[in-house]
């Protein structure tokens, strides 16, 4: 699959994700500082399913209705690393097939 993860999801949900083979543009490693817009430009003409714990994507997406190809939102009360990458294990193994 490909993703999109946010700056503020953070690098090692990114690593772990090429880890997993998964095709993976990291905005923390490649476009620091991008705005919300653009990343969701990007990510729409790559084909790049967005992860992000930034709510800010919510009301771009849904309420000014951006055109993307999927958002995963991270609304954690731990916001760690590990704690991330443990709910993307069940999304991925969960819905895969939808994503």
């Amino acid at each position: 699959m490909r993703f999109l993860v946010d700056e503020c999801t953070g690098p090692r949900v990114a690593s772990w994700l090429q880890e997993l083979h998964h095709e993976v543009f990291s905005v923390y490693d490649d476009a620091r500082g991008l705005d919300d817009e653009s990343i969701i430009e990007i990510a729409y003409k790559s084909d790049y399913i967005i992860i992000t714990n930034d709510k800010d994507f919510g009301e771009l997406i849904f309420r000014m209705k951006k055109s993307h190809k999927g958002v995963i939102l991270l609304r954690l009360k731990d916001e760690r690393s590990q704690n991330k990458i443990l709910v993307l294990e069940k999304v991925l193994h969960l819905y895969s097939n939808q994503l």
